[in-house]
Parts: C-alpha cells; sequence; structure tokens
C-alpha cells in the first residue's frame, strides 16, 4: 500500500482542525503553541535561505555580458511576464476582496502599519540595511534581498577569487533546502493547529473567506494562462497544440506534488522534444526556477493583500506598489520546493507590520494554493524556453 503524500497528510491535518476547532472550540485554542513553533521554524528559514540562494544564483551566473544574448532575452522575459502577474494579482485581490470577513489582529497590525515610514524618502532608506546582521535577525527581506543582489554582484565582479565564498552559498542553499524539507514534515501538525485555532477563535464562517481565497487564485491563475501565456504564444508563434502535448506531463507532476524541481527533469526532456535547443532549455527552464515563477508571484500578490484585508488594514495604492516592488524581488529567491513561497510571504509580513496570524490562516489551505501555483511556475518556465528559442531564431521542430 502507498505512503500517503506530504500534501495527504496536510489534507488530513486541514480536516482534523476543522473538525477539532468546530466540535472543541476550548480545546482548539489551546493547540497555538503547536502553530506558533512550526511559523518559528519557518521564519528561521528566511534569511539564510534568500542570501544564499540569490548569492549563488547572481554569482553563478556571472554579468549580462558574460551571459550573452540569450541570458539577456530570458531575463527581459521573466521580468515583464512576472510583473504581469504581480499586477494582475494586485488587481485580482483588490476586484474580489477575499479577505473582508476572515477577522486579524487588526489593532496590532494598524499600529504598526501606523509606525512604517510613509514618506518616499523614509521608505528608500528602509531598502538598505546598516548592518545584514541586524536585517536577518529582523527578518527583513527587502534589506537582506539587497544586500544579497549587492554581494552576489561583487562576488561575480572578481571572479575566481570568489569562488570558496560561492561555492559556500551554494551549500548553504542546499542545506537550507533540506531544512526546509525537515521543517515542512511538521506542517501536518502546524497546519491542524493553525486551523484548529482559526476555526475555535472564529467559528466555520472563516473558513467561507478562505475558499474565496482559493477561487481568487485559481481563477486568476485561468486568466494569467488566457490573457498572457496564450498570447505570448501566438506573438512568438508558438504551436499551441503541441506545446500543450508537451507540457502536460510536467504541469501535472508539479500540480500532484507541489514542487516545481520533481517536474525539472521531465521539463527538459519534453521542451527538447518539442524543439527547443538544448543549450537553451538547459539554461532558460532552470534559471527561471529563480527569476520566472508567475505562480509564485500571483499567489504572494493575492495573500499579501488578503492578509492586510483580513486585519482590516486600509493600503493606499502607493503601499501597495511598494509592497508589490518588494515581492518583485523577494520573489526572485522562491526555492522549487513545496510550500517555499509561504517562506517568503512571512517575511514579507514582518517587513511591513501585517499579522503573522495571517500565515496560520494560509496555512490551513496552502497545499490547494501551492498546487495551482507550483503548476503555473512549470508552465510559465516551459513556455520561456520556447519563446526564447523562437526570440533566437530556432523553428522549433519536434526531435
Amino acid at each position: 500500500m502507498k505512503r500517503p503524500s506530504l500534501t495527504a497528510w496536510i489534507f488530513i491535518g486541514m480536516s482534523a482542525g476543522v473538525a477539532v476547532g468546530a466540535l472543541a472550540p476550548s480545546f482548539a485554542r489551546q493547540l497555538a503553541p503547536l502553530s506558533n513553533v512550526f511559523l518559528r521554524l519557518i521564519r528561521s528559514i528566511i534569511a539564510p535561505l534568500i542570501f544564499a540562494t540569490l548569492v549563488a544564483g547572481i554569482a553563478g551566473a556571472g554579468d549580462l555580458k558574460r551571459m550573452g544574448r540569450v541570458g539577456v532575452k530570458a531575463i527581459v522575459y521573466f521580468e515583464i511576464v512576472t510583473t504581469l502577474a504581480l499586477f494582475l494579482g494586485l488587481t485580482a485581490v483588490n476586484l474580489a476582496r477575499p479577505g473582508e470577513g476572515v477577522a486579524m489582529a487588526a489593532g496590532a497590525a494598524e499600529q504598526s502599519a501606523a509606525q512604517a515610514p510613509a514618506t518616499p524618502g523614509g521608505i528608500l532608506e528602509r531598502v538598505f540595511p546598516s548592518s545584514i546582521v541586524d536585517a536577518m535577525a529582523r527578518n527583513d527581506v527587502l534589506q537582506v534581498v539587497v544586500f544579497a543582489f549587492l554581494f552576489g554582484a561583487a562576488c561575480a565582479a572578481i571572479g575566481a577569487k570568489s569562488r570558496p565564498v560561492v561555492e559556500f552559498c551554494a551549500s548553504l542553499s542546499e542545506v537550507m533546502f533540506r531544512y526546509t524539507k525537515y521543517v515542512m514534515y511538521l506542517a501536518p501538525i502546524g497546519v491542524g493547529a493553525a486551523i484548529a485555532v482559526t476555526v475555535g477563535s472564529k467559528g466555520l464562517g472563516v473558513l467561507f473567506g478562505l475558499g474565496k481565497l482559493i477561487g481568487t487564485l485559481y481563477v486568476t491563475a485561468a486568466l494569467f494562462v488566457l490573457l498572457v501565456l496564450v498570447p505570448v504564444t501566438v506573438l512568438f508563434r508558438i504551436p499551441p497544440g503541441r506545446f500543450y502535448r508537451a507540457v502536460r506531463q510536467p504541469f501535472l507532476i508539479a500540480f500532484s506534488t507541489a514542487s516545481s524541481e520533481a517536474a525539472l527533469p521531465l521539463a527538459l526532456e519534453s521542451m527538447e522534444q518539442f524543439g527547443v535547443p538544448k543549450h537553451i532549455a538547459g539554461f532558460v527552464i532552470p534559471t527561471g526556477y529563480s527569476f520566472n515563477l508567475d505562480g509564485s508571484t500571483l499567489y504572494l500578490s493575492i495573500a499579501s493583500i488578503f492578509v492586510a484585508q483580513g486585519a482590516g488594514v486600509h493600503l493606499s495604492f502607493s503601499q501597495q506598489l511598494v509592497i508589490m516592488l518588494t515581492l518583485m524581488l523577494t520573489s526572485k529567491g522562491v526555492a522549487g520546493v513545496p510550500r517555499a513561497a509561504i517562506v517568503i510571504l512571512t517575511g514579507t509580513l514582518a517587513t511591513f507590520h501585517l499579522p503573522m496570524e495571517g500565515i496560520a490562516v494560509l496555512l490551513g489551505v496552502d497545499a490547494l494554493l501551492d498546487m495551482a501555483r507550483t503548476s503555473i511556475n512549470v508552465l510559465g518556465n516551459c513556455l520561456a524556453s520556447a519563446v526564447v528559442a523562437r526570440w533566437e531564431g530556432y523553428g522549433l521542430e519536434a526531435r
């Protein structure tokens, strides 16, 4: 008999949490320490994972001149498409407003938000760290990202002399991936406790808001495919039928496992058979796992504003743009492992003083959300390799 997957266990924990919260609310509220321990472990991943992943990626790729024509085109495409994903998510969450009715710690959030710098000068100052140790201790994701970008660029500039540092960061990122895997073993317990506390404290009515969130993400993901990815196939004359057949299996693997890395070998093989040259597929798809996470950026934009709506925190358009800028940077360090986007979201909420209770609420349905965003990530990266191949003049004849 096949052992249940982690996703299956998370569904089991979620169902058990709903049942405990509904049938024994007083007991459910006492489970808060279990969810808090899980949250603390997740927060411990944020700074070292982002720093190591970004430094190893930037220093390993080198500067744009060395990356050459293919690298420049891939980066340009990544930035355009992920920006469209962020703003599509922002539009959808402001129209659907799935966070309304999901009560969170509004008072504390509003008080903290009021203390955040509102002037352009204050925002600019907050971007740059005075101490990377202090930024990591506070999990200030934006400051960690800025430091990692500059540090990685410096490593790339001095070349071979930085090899020990780059190798250390590459090893550290692998260690943090495994650390994340160990922490995720506790996910069924943490998720069960989180949703039990939520339902026990606020009643079953909170699940309507979570259902609305799930619907918002899935509908927005479908719109992203129809409004962004399909026009891209038309613009670059990519055969839609053959492309669908090529990406079907990697897409399903990503959806069922919630892991981009699980789908990587088949994605590379499928796109090479589709006609993408090996050197383009081998560069664009792995690079896209750090720089072209369309599904994750959709989720992050929706989830961050969802938490603010649930906390009753009004964010002006300019404040939302700052959050989007932060997500545009931090999403580049999302690992291709299950539920890694929740790590980035945790850091973003901490940076903008939104209630961490939002993570506990989201964890209850994160398995469903992760399946959607991961499969869109894989679909977007497969398409990116085909786009760059066409941009380079290749005909995409099937092999």
